[in-house]
């Protein structure tokens, strides 16, 4: 047997063991980077969900003020208006016109939307909440 053969790694072993190991840092380098961004779309939402309750608690107070009719929803009163600009603070990307409230009887739908370039194209920008009040429809 060659005494040579039996000296530890060649060059060649050491060089596809880095390899391998630089792949599984990539991987984790991977894996850390959309944990990141998992935990940034958490926070937006939980701001959107906030913003939602926010609006609904709104649309009580208005219907505590003029009882039993049930509030408008247009994006131009004066509640809609406020809300929009203190919400844009707190959630960067809040689009204005995307960002509705619809009513159907008392039924409101409450939609948050904002952008978020983050996600490659994926649509996770997009909150939808929806309250009954119990008035009476105008």
């Amino acid at each position: 047997m060659n005494n040579r053969s039996m000296n530890g790694f060649t060059l060649l072993e050491v060089l596809v063991a880095l390899l391998v190991l630089s792949f599984g840092f990539l991987g984790v380098a991977a894996m850390h980077i959309k944990s990141m961004q998992a935990a940034h779309l958490s926070y937006q939402r939980s701001i959107a969900t906030l913003a939602a309750q926010d609006a609904g608690e709104r649309l009580w107070k208005e219907l505590a003020e003029n009882p039993p009719v049930c509030p408008t929803a247009n994006t131009g009163d004066t509640w809609s208006v406020e809300w929009y600009g203190e919400w844009s603070q707190h959630l960067p990307g809040l689009v204005h016109d995307g960002s509705t409230i619809s009513k159907n009887d008392c039924t409101y739908t409450i939609t948050v939307e904002w952008q978020d370039d983050r996600f490659g194209g994926e649509s996770v920008s997009n909150l939808v909440y929806v309250i009954r009040l119990p008035g009476d429809v105008s």
